[in-house]
């Protein structure tokens, strides 16, 4: 194990550790959480989706930084994304089970929300898994892969957060193959699907969490798609 890889193994204890020894800062988290969730939102993402990215990177190039990564604007456009996935996570919790009982599962929303689990528990919540995956997740993923492009073209500075985003060029040079062969059409249905039918099966308060740690998950897999 290299001393960078110590190191980020430490950042990462270093954030998570505190939680499970202090049930005071355990507790002061969850009455902010419950009182500024878009708040924590930007945080949670800010910090743990970035933090997967530098697993991805360090699974791809050998080096958790580079210097076209931009550490800084990552974080701040994770926070925005995570605000936006938070956005949808109530979004598509609250209409599917709503959109389930139109289509006849008379019972979807109180089995959604009932605090014991059962098998029409677990039925709404893959349906809000897939309908967030199938129409949230791509669009998504095509803004993650422009920002991180419009990043690296800025050389990683902050410069990259008050210049506009050349849209179109952007979306033209995405690695389509890799974006739709592998990102698409392997990850939203064999990870994603599975991986946010648990999130959903979560308590509300535990599930944006839940998801920003799956946002490391996704630093390897992009990780992954990029070495493909």
């Amino acid at each position: 194990m290299k001393k960078t890889d110590l190191s980020f193994l430490l950042v990462i204890v270093a954030i998570f550790a505190p939680f499970f020894l202090s049930d005071g800062l355990y507790a002061w988290y969850k009455s902010f959480n419950a009182a500024h969730g878009m708040v924590m939102s930007f945080l949670k993402f800010g910090i743990l989706s970035t933090l997967g990215e530098m697993l991805g990177c360090r699974i791809s190039t050998g080096k958790y930084l580079t210097p076209t990564f931009g550490l800084l604007p990552r974080m701040v456009v994770w926070g925005f994304l995570g605000m936006g996935i938070n956005m949808a996570m109530i979004i598509f919790s609250k209409g599917t089970p709503l959109f389930m009982e139109y289509m006849g599962m008379g019972n979807a929303v109180e089995a959604f929300t009932a605090e014991t689990l059962s098998m029409d528990k677990f039925w709404v919540a893959l349906a809000v898994s897939v309908a967030m995956n199938t129409i949230f997740a791509p669009v998504f993923m095509t803004l993650h892969k422009i920002t991180d492009a419009h990043i690296a073209a800025h050389g990683g500075s902050l410069k990259a957060l008050v210049t506009p985003i050349p849209m179109a060029e952007r979306f033209a040079s995405l690695n389509w193959q890799a974006q739709w062969g592998f990102v698409f059409k392997k990850t939203i249905p064999l990870f994603w699907y599975p991986a946010h039918t648990i999130t959903f099966l979560l308590p509300a308060e535990q599930r944006v969490l839940f998801a920003a740690l799956l946002g490391i998950v996704l630093g390897v897999l992009l990780a992954v798609a990029t070495k493909r």
